[in-house]
C-alpha cells in the first residue's frame, strides 16, 4: 500500500488491513472462508484488499441515522 497526498492508494494485505480496522488477521482469514467481509483478490497465492473495495465494506457497514 501506498500514500499519495496523504490518501491511501492500491491495495493492502492482510496484515495491513488487519492493523488498519484492529482485528487480527485471523479474523479476516475466517470472514473470507465463510464469504463475509471485503472483496478480495488473490495474487500469485498472496491475498489482496483493494482500497475501493475496503472503502466500499466500510460505507456499506455504517450503522446510524447519518449513512
Amino acid at each position: 500500500m501506498s500514500k499519495q497526498n496523504g490518501a491511501l492508494v492500491g491495495a493492502m494485505d492482510q496484515h495491513e488491513l488487519a492493523e488498519h480496522w484492529g482485528i487480527p488477521v485471523r479474523t479476516l482469514a475466517a470472514w473470507r472462508y465463510q464469504g463475509k467481509g471485503p472483496r478480495y483478490m488473490k495474487l500469485g497465492g498472496a491475498v489482496r484488499y483493494r482500497l475501493e473495495d475496503v472503502e466500499a465494506y466500510e460505507a456499506a457497514n455504517l450503522v446510524g441515522a447519518d449513512r
